[in-house]
């Protein structure tokens, strides 16, 4: 067992900070026990972690980070390719929505590291560096994601029969 101190450090932070990891959890996989699944392994190592995570300035970037490194690493497996997840009753939450604007939709059809890099810059409302931080990757490279996740995007959402000057 931890020192006390270490443990109750722990748990306060997970009690404050659960519902935005699922959030953010959420967004990247489109799916609420996915992310349930993400934010569990993500807690595990945060836990087993945590006097490295406690003492950082940024403990919500480390978080974040350990989610997206989690839920890039099951993209590259071949699990989530073979579980079909079935919804017994529909998202009520959206299902006035015209389908043909259905964001979430939008962006569950990006591949997972466009997905990440939309989700970091717009929802968690990082830096280009940052975000390049989280992703291990250059700036470049979460520029050039980010854009094409974008254009994916505005294409996915453009109302049917509407077409753009010049094009």
């Amino acid at each position: 067992m931890g020192r006390p101190g270490r443990d109750e450090e722990y748990t306060a932070y997970m009690t404050a900070r659960l519902p935005w990891l699922q959030r953010v959890a959420y967004l990247l996989c489109q799916d609420w026990d996915r992310a349930d699944d993400l934010v569990q392994t993500t807690m595990t190592r945060l836990y087993v972690h945590w006097r490295r995570a406690g003492s950082v300035e940024n403990v919500d970037g480390y978080a974040r980070t350990v989610l997206l490194r989690v839920f890039l690493a099951e993209q590259r497996t071949a699990w989530w390719r073979r579980v079909a997840v079935v919804r017994d009753t529909p998202d009520t939450a959206h299902a006035d929505a015209p389908a043909d604007l259905d964001l979430r939709a939008a962006l569950a059809a990006l591949p997972p590291r466009q997905r990440a890099a939309v989700v970091l810059r717009f929802y968690c409302d990082l830096s280009v560096e940052q975000t390049a931080d989280a992703l291990n990757c250059t700036a470049g490279t979460v520029k050039s994601q980010t854009s094409k996740g974008l254009a994916a995007l505005r294409r996915a959402l453009e109302p049917v029969g509407v077409t753009v000057e010049g094009e």
